[in-house]
């Protein structure tokens, strides 16, 4: 069995990571799936995904700090990026982070670590965004 959803996001901020496990797991917990396979897939180049830690807000904050100052909006010293729209450090953002993840479900529950959210990456908000999440398994 396959279960397709679409989540939809408005973010608040120019670069924000969103814990989204509850919503994912309301589709997970709303499905007839007990054990398989869900990805959480992002259709965008200037957006991420990843999974870390959620308890603690500040985890979210340092990783957007710290990838903010890596890769800075108008590029470091001595280098300028030459995409035209302004936002080449989302993109990069976007490809250290990635566009999906995959989290087994066993017993109709995601099998992430005590400790595991689900993190939305927004690196060039606030805008309206798409989640997609897939459920396979039986």
């Amino acid at each position: 069995m396959i279960k397709f959803e679409e989540l939809r996001l408005k973010t608040p901020e120019r670069e924000i990571l969103l814990d989204i496990t509850n919503e994912v797991n309301k589709i997970i917990k709303n499905s007839n799936i007990q054990e398989g396979l869900c990805r959480v897939f992002i259709p965008h180049t200037t957006a991420g995904i990843t999974i870390n830690e959620n308890a603690d807000p500040s985890v979210k904050r340092d990783i957007a700090n710290f990838l903010g100052k890596l890769i800075p909006k108008g590029g470091r010293l001595g280098y300028s990026y030459k995409h035209g729209e302004g936002n080449s450090d989302a993109h990069i953002k976007c490809t250290l982070t990635g566009i999906s993840v995959d989290i087994i479900i066993h017993e109709k529950r995601m099998m992430l670590g005590t400790w595991q959210g689900i993190m939305f990456a927004e690196y060039d908000g606030p805008r309206n965004r798409k989640v997609y999440v897939q459920l396979q398994g039986q």
